[in-house]
């Protein structure tokens, strides 16, 4: 009984102190999230500024990783904001036509005996519109982002090789320190692997969603591929949203159910193929995640930060568990939530 009794203040002090923790990452959003992310960058990173560092002077080598680091993000925003753009500048402007859809669809209801009234007064094209010119703004809103994560980026390559010697130092009488830059270096391989698979699938998944598209004769062919790509590097979340807004679309281009099923289905049988099948083969074991845990980390990712604590969920997922294989007292985490079986040779 004293041992239980014991248990339950630490039970609630920890339950307290993660509860804590959330609120204030999510409080500190604004300077968090940048850090985040720019760590996420340098570990991607690192190998090019090094490999420059062998060649070139040192200004001369941060000076090309930086340009690096700036050309992905610079065209992965481009993408974005191009194909969100483009699809939420038709919905502005096809506006009326969404209106004569949904009253249409309302007839074909009532015509079989379903109530619409309450349906009628609940949808309106403003609203629409406003959605659209929101993700227009929230779009604008990247590129200061991007900014101070290039800033972050910039310091912490400095600092990057100074704190790898000062940790390799410190660590000959310290163990803990030797374990944390053991599980850094180690956490920067993997999310560097897990980046080049997520590429891999997401180029091939935006392929096969522009070609779908583009044979299904649905409109904004080459936008909907992009977007998928982009999206594709969100687990779960990205893939969904890459599926239905096409679904959406179709709906309204084409007019009936009948085709928004089929483009639903048939863009939910690419995903499933990407994710669910060619990319664990990709990935392998080294990366092995509890499908659980990935979608616990996307949504609260998601929860806390939005589409970038949602982009950044799993790389952080994967930081924690490596970080816990380095201790022999957390081990059982990582092993609890790798989704590895033991059984399976």
């Amino acid at each position: 009984m004293g041992g239980m009794t014991g248990q339950g203040p630490r039970r609630m002090l920890g339950l307290c102190a993660a509860i804590l923790t959330a609120g204030a990452l999510h409080w500190a959003e604004a300077v968090l999230a940048p850090v985040a992310f720019a760590l996420f960058a340098i570990a991607l990173a690192w190998p090019v500024h090094r490999a420059a560092q062998a060649r070139v002077p040192q200004a001369a080598a941060l000076l090309a990783t930086v340009l690096v680091v700036l050309a992905v993000l610079v065209v992965l925003s481009l993408a974005i904001g191009w194909g969100f753009g483009r699809v939420a500048r038709w919905v502005i402007a096809e506006a009326g036509q969404l209106q004569l859809l949904y009253a249409r669809n309302l007839d074909w209801l009532e015509e079989r005996g379903v109530a619409t009234a309450a349906l009628s007064e609940q949808f309106d094209t403003r609203q629409l519109v406003r959605i659209a010119q929101a993700v227009i703004l929230q779009l604008q809103g990247v590129v200061s982002f991007l900014g101070l994560t290039l800033v972050f980026v910039i310091l912490g390559l400095l600092e990057v090789e100074v704190t790898r010697r000062q940790l390799a130092r410190l660590g000959r009488d310290r163990p803990a320190l030797s374990a944390l830059l053991r599980a850094a270096g180690r956490t920067a391989a993997k999310l560097r692997a897990y980046m080049l698979v997520r590429t891999v699938m997401s180029l091939a998944t935006g392929l096969a969603v522009w070609a779908f598209a583009w044979l299904a004769g649905l409109e904004l062919a080459a936008e909907w591929g992009v977007i998928a790509f982009v999206l594709n590097y969100i687990p779960f979340l990205g893939s969904l949203l890459a599926t239905l807004f096409p679904t959406f679309f179709a709906a309204l281009q084409f007019g009936t159910w009948q085709a928004a099923v089929a483009v639903f289905l048939a863009l939910q049988a690419i995903q499933f193929l990407s994710g669910s099948y060619l990319e664990p083969r990709l990935a392998g074991a080294r990366l092995a995640l509890s499908p659980f845990m990935v979608l616990v980390a996307v949504f609260l990712g998601a929860l806390l930060w939005g589409i970038p604590g949602a982009f950044i969920g799993v790389p952080a997922l994967i930081a924690v568990l490596t970080l816990c294989e380095e201790f022999e007292g957390s081990r059982w985490v990582a092993e609890l939530l790798s989704g590895r079986d033991p059984g399976e040779g």
